[in-house]
């Protein structure tokens, strides 16, 4: 024990502080080895902080640039889809208006010396007011290049087809540009359009269609653009679409008076408006120019603006104002009587719907004791009696004037016409020959014997 203890050599340890070398003893050294422990732990500490921090950093940076590209993605949507929630707002606050409107105009009616009352079955006089969108239909380019042209088949086409055909006519016009015109309000204006044409069998939405396609063909046709102003055109495709606006399958001057009416409702009303940012002197004039148009559809003034128009013909001036717009009067004359225009497979069935109304006003005024129209009496008028003496005596000749100025509406406009005139011609032969057979005894004899012999059969079918 003793030996071992006195071999041991103990190790002298010296600590350098703050640049002096002091010896250490045992408490010297617990203090240090106590203190760089507390330095170590508070060093681990503030590396711990630090780092936190770093990491806090990092995920501020990515966030931020996570929420910038979100803003980024929100910005371009709101703006691709046309600031829609602005829009909705603007609607709700202008449908409130317009409402307030109609109602403070709920007790006002026009007085009209009609020999009819449209009161029970008509329509008010008021803008559509809750304007839904109509399903959107793309346009081939088939269809595109058969808008232009007179032998476009209207037949096949339903209302929104129709709508969004009027729609590809505004913008390939350059319409909605030169106007500024909002699209959507386009799209309300055409929903209110088709909303007040009336389910007739001929003055009806298909019909306003009709007349607008025939003058955007004659547009492209008679290369109007190129000769007329923008604003000429806007005027001839907005009458062509407005002219029998609430016609309600009659033939009276109420006609006239009820589709101006409701074209200048329509035209007021903010929602519906698509002159909205024209200038007030220039929408005056515009304004005035259609009504002008919608009136001059009436077939009482056909001789009188027919002979104005052959007046001018001859040394037509594009730049002179009143040629100008007895231009567009003779032209919407064209476009409202052209069904004779297009195909026969086109063309008869509109004369069967127009025979049809003129029928219904005639049974009407028979059974109120009212004279009757030759042409609307259904014991006296046929298709070929009704449509020789119309296409003979009015279609031929306006169009022939108007072949005058633009002579390449021969062939594809003037031709089929005379087609359909001999067409007519030929049908009433026929049916002239029938009549004479008719008057022969042995053929009324048979026809009676016949006709008695179908009369008992049906009767002994009845009797079982």
């Amino acid at each position: 024990m003793g030996s071992s203890s006195s071999s041991y050599d103990p190790k002298t340890i010296y600590l350098d502080v703050d640049g002096k070398v002091n010896k250490a003893n045992d408490s010297n050294i617990n203090n240090f080895v106590f203190l760089s422990k507390e330095k170590e732990d508070m060093f681990q500490n503030v590396l711990s902080q630090v780092a936190e921090q770093f990491s806090r950093a990092f995920r501020i940076n990515e966030l931020k640039t996570e929420v910038t590209n979100r803003l980024a993605m929100l910005e371009k949507r709101v703006e691709l889809e046309g600031l829609k929630v602005v829009e909705i707002e603007k609607c709700k606050n202008d449908l409130k208006k317009l409402r307030d409107e109609m109602t403070s105009r709920g007790g006002v009616r026009m007085n009209c010396n009609c020999k009819y009352n449209f009161t029970d079955d008509g329509k008010k006089l008021s803008p559509r007011q809750d304007v839904p969108s109509y399903p959107k239909y793309t346009l081939s380019q088939e269809t595109i290049e058969a808008l232009k042209k007179p032998t476009f088949d209207v037949w096949h086409w339903e209302h929104n087809e129709m709508l969004s055909c009027l729609e590809y006519m505004y913008h390939d016009l350059g319409l909605v540009k030169e106007f500024n015109i909002n699209p959507i309000t386009l799209k309300r204006w055409l929903l209110a359009i088709q909303e007040n044409y009336r389910d007739n069998p001929f003055h009806n939405f298909r019909h306003c269609f009709c007349v607008s396609q025939m003058m955007y063909g004659m547009i492209h046709l008679c290369n109007l653009q190129e000769r007329l102003t923008m604003t000429d055109m806007c005027i001839l495709m907005t009458a062509a679409a407005c002219h029998d606006l609430d016609h309600p399958g009659y033939n009276n001057t109420y006609v006239l008076f009820s589709s101006v009416i409701r074209f200048q409702i329509n035209a007021r009303t903010e929602l519906c408006n698509i002159f909205a940012n024209v200038e007030p002197d220039s929408f005056k004039q515009i304004r005035q120019a259609i009504i002008t148009l919608i009136l001059a559809t009436d077939m009482a003034r056909h001789g009188e603006i027919l002979d104005s128009f052959k007046q001018k013909v001859d040394n037509f001036d594009f730049t002179n104002e009143e040629h100008v717009k007895c231009l567009k009067m003779v032209l919407i004359k064209c476009c409202d009587i052209s069904n004779e225009v297009r195909p026969t497979e086109v063309a008869e069935p509109w004369v069967d719907c127009l025979l049809e109304e003129y029928f219904m006003q005639s049974d009407r005024e028979k059974s109120e004791g009212l004279p009757v129209a030759p042409f609307m009496d259904r014991d006296k008028v046929t298709k070929p009696t009704a449509q020789i003496g119309f296409i003979k005596f009015v279609l031929i000749p306006m169009f022939e004037t108007v072949m005058k100025l633009f002579p390449q509406i021969e062939e594809i406009m003037v031709q089929p016409l005379r087609d359909s005139r001999d067409h007519y011609e030929e049908l009433k032969q026929i049916d002239d020959a029938m009549s004479e057979l008719c008057k022969w005894p042995c053929v009324q004899n048979t026809n009676q014997k016949n006709y008695t012999h179908k009369n008992k059969s049906s009767k002994r079918g009845v009797s079982k």
